[in-house]
């Protein structure tokens, strides 16, 4: 497996596995992955050994120095890929970005996914709120999950 800074030339793959992993919902679009890498969205893509996109990840960074906040806005990784750790490696890759700014990191996932709410356990977050409807058109439920930043870590750890 390798991890890449994702390339205009993957949004067509990454679409490809949004249709599969999203299809009751509104999965991505190639004008949302454009857009997200037009703003300095950090996207990466994790390749199998035979180079082809195995899944995705997108974390999205907004504040300055020292009041950095970031959200993980997407991650995906193709059914016969999950469960070999291609999903962690993206995620862990994501949390050094905002390790490295020291900034707290957000996400939403759907409450019916727990495949993805014990990866997110794992790696430090916790469910603080709930998102009724909030994926459409599915009208599924979502948690808002948080990871404190590294900092605060390091004081409660």
């Amino acid at each position: 497996m390798k991890l890449e800074a994702m390339r205009r030339a993957d949004i067509r793959a990454c679409v490809q596995i949004e249709k599969v992993l999203f299809a009751g919902d509104d999965p991505w679009s190639a004008y949302a992955f454009h857009s997200e890498l037009d703003m300095g969205g950090y996207y990466l893509v994790v390749r199998t050994d035979h180079g082809e996109v195995a899944g995705y990840g997108g974390l999205a960074v907004v504040g300055g120095p020292g009041e950095y906040e970031a959200s993980v806005h997407t991650l995906g990784v193709l059914p016969q890929y999950q469960g070999n750790g291609y999903g962690s490696a993206l995620l862990r890759a994501l949390l050094d970005r905002a390790d490295s700014l020291d900034a707290p990191v957000f996400l939403e996932v759907r409450t019916d996914n727990e495949t993805a709410l014990a990866l997110y356990a794992r790696y430090g977050f916790s469910r603080i709120g709930l998102r009724k409807r909030y994926y459409q058109p599915s009208g599924a439920d979502a948690y808002t999950m948080a990871r404190p930043a590294r900092s605060a870590q390091e004081v409660n750890g």
